[in-house]
């Protein structure tokens, strides 16, 4: 059950950041300054979700891994600190302040300048989260009884 709600987290995380960057990315380079507004103002809505996901994300992968040794194991928590990190101390503050300058109408270059930071960030928890959910499919084929390679999964 905990492997259940920690994967489920997880995709909500990594669909919520990789909906945001997509966003974030169509209106900067294809729709008007309304759209960005209404994406920064989305994104900020939003936070309602993506914060409690990562935070279960969170618990629950560190309730899965007591216990467990390995390299695959002290690598996802090693991300996931990343990840938290880069979430509340950038990824956070640029949220709230890139809306703030949004509403204000300042699409100067502070908010250009913040944007990209934004989106390194972002596209940085992407690749992290991706790069844990494929490290948590191999343990969990490997937790279940398949000692062999841990190579990567195929369809």
């Amino acid at each position: 059950m905990k492997s259940k709600l920690h994967a489920a987290a997880g995709m909500v995380a990594l669909a919520c950041i990789a909906t945001f960057w997509t966003s974030t990315v169509v209106s900067e380079v294809f729709l008007n300054e309304a759209a960005v507004v209404a994406v920064k103002n989305g994104i900020l809505t939003a936070m309602w979700l993506l914060v409690p996901a990562m935070a279960a994300t969170g618990a629950s992968g560190f309730a899965l891994g007591r216990g467990r040794k390995g390299r695959l194991v002290n690598i996802k928590k090693r991300r996931m600190r990343i990840i938290a990190a880069n979430g509340l101390l950038v990824l956070l503050p640029c949220a709230f302040t890139l809306a703030s300058m949004a509403n204000a109408g300042r699409f100067d270059a502070w908010f250009q300048a913040i944007q990209g930071v934004e989106l390194i960030a972002g596209a940085l928890n992407i690749a992290l989260l991706g790069l844990n959910m494929r490290d948590g499919l191999r343990l969990g084929r490997h937790s279940r009884g398949n000692h062999g390679s841990l190579a990567p999964l195929r369809e």
